[in-house]
């Protein structure tokens, strides 16, 4: 079956006729450097050039005290005369002698290291009541689990809003060419022709069930429209936490399955992209999101959703215990599909479309992987994390119907080297 090339690409969120642009090509960094300076750190400068690229479109800066109260009561931000889905506030932390020396109307500027970067015209300065912010965000008064400790760790107590203004951003990483700005990546897929796309979001190196997300969610999509259908791997590969695979490590082993063009290998409805004229792994991308992680559940589910708008995408896969992160003594914080719940209650209005996917293992009985819902009572191949972990780190390679071998082949060479650096 023949596919038309009615391109389509998601609408700005918040209204815009195209995604915010708050970076300039030639900055005058000598007239920002006289400027009073706010050095931030790198968690901070991340969320300000993904304001600047639009990636935050329609914010323009770090949240005013009227846009922070809207998040964290209402689930928006109004912009307008709408309301539009927000449920993380975007933030700029300062110190209280920081505090004392920025007022409405000025400008200061942004330094990472003593380096300016930036300016920051200042419209609101405020208070920030961080156990307030993580009872709303997280949907708990506990503190004891990553996303909390991310805030009370943090010695800044008041927070600026405003406009900023920004350098272009040099990305020395190794894989920095797998990471394009909402222009970019929509030029992308106008490019392609694509009429849908759906993207796929995670922090870790993918075991094959991972994998199965991307897959069921495009054969999901294709299945019902029959459109030309952009297969979109989109890591996150800004902060995270100490224990999680590095983003370098991580884009090792995305780049070998792409590049291997082994997604979907065993897994796919071959048929159906057969009968639809199209070929999965012509149609997928690897495109690295360099944002941080906030490991907030529900409401983090719904900020991935909105960086995915912008970017152009159509559809979003939301999975089990989307963006989760538990407490410290490994209870649940939140419900294994509370993030794909949220969507059925946002404060305001949200273009993308999600695609829900459950929980999948490898079946012995289908060979090959699916979902656990629609396989009850079938035999499931499954390997525990220590387990892998101990395997990759003898350089062994696991089951192959658990871990594909291009993927584990990075990782234990990973692994292994952690290990001798431990000795």
């Amino acid at each position: 079956m023949p596919t038309t090339t009615l391109v389509r690409i998601s609408p700005v969120h918040g209204g815009l006729p195209q995604p915010v642009s708050r970076i300039v090509p030639k900055p005058d960094i000598a007239t920002w450097t006289k400027l009073v300076a706010l050095d931030v750190n790198d968690n901070d400068r991340t969320s300000l050039y993904r304001i600047g690229d639009g990636t935050l479109s329609p914010l323009t800066g770090p949240m005013v005290e009227s846009d922070y109260r809207s998040v964290l009561d209402k689930g928006a931000i109004v912009r307008g005369g709408k309301s539009w889905a927000w449920a993380i506030p975007i933030v700029l932390p300062v110190t209280d002698a920081e505090a004392a020396k920025l007022k409405a109307g000025m400008e200061v500027g942004l330094a990472f290291e003593g380096k300016v970067f930036g300016k920051l015209a200042v419209q609101s300065v405020y208070s920030w009541d961080k156990n307030e912010f993580v009872r709303i965000v997280y949907g708990t008064e506990r503190v004891d689990h990553p996303g909390a400790r991310l805030w009370t760790t943090d010695p800044r107590t008041k927070l600026v809003g405003g406009e900023v203004t920004l350098a272009p951003f040099v990305d020395s990483r190794t894989f920095a060419r797998r990471i394009l700005s909402p222009t970019e990546t929509r030029k992308l897929l106008e490019s392609k022709g694509y009429e849908q796309s759906v993207a796929f979001q995670t922090r870790n190196p993918l075991h094959r069930a991972h994998e199965y997300a991307l897959v069921y969610g495009a054969e999901a999509i294709l299945r019902k429209a029959g459109k030309k259908t952009g297969v979109i791997l989109n890591p996150l590969v800004g902060q995270l936490k100490g224990d999680d695979v590095p983003a370098e490590v991580r884009m090792q082993t995305y780049e070998a399955l792409v590049e291997g063009r082994f997604l979907g290998q065993g897994d796919m409805d071959e048929s159906l992209w057969k009968s639809k004229g199209q070929n999965l792994n012509d149609q997928l991308h690897l495109l690295g999101l360099d944002i941080r992680m906030y490991y907030g559940g529900p409401r983090e589910a719904v900020m991935h959703a909105i960086y995915r708008q912008n970017l152009g995408f159509t559809h979003f896969i939301i999975g089990r215990k989307h963006a989760d992160a538990p407490y410290d003594d490994k209870s649940a914080i939140w419900g294994d599909f509370d993030a794909q719940e949220i969507f059925g209650k946002l404060g305001g209005e949200l273009a993308i479309r999600t695609v829900n996917v459950g929980f999948a293992a490898y079946f012995e009985e289908l060979g090959r992987v699916g979902l656990v819902e629609e396989n009850p009572g079938k035999t499931q191949v499954s390997i525990s994390g220590t387990k892998i972990r101990e395997i990759l780190g003898k350089g062994e390679l696991p089951d192959a119907r658990v871990m594909r071998p291009s993927t584990a082949k990075v990782l234990a060479a990973y692994y292994q080297k952690v290990d001798r650096e431990k000795k």
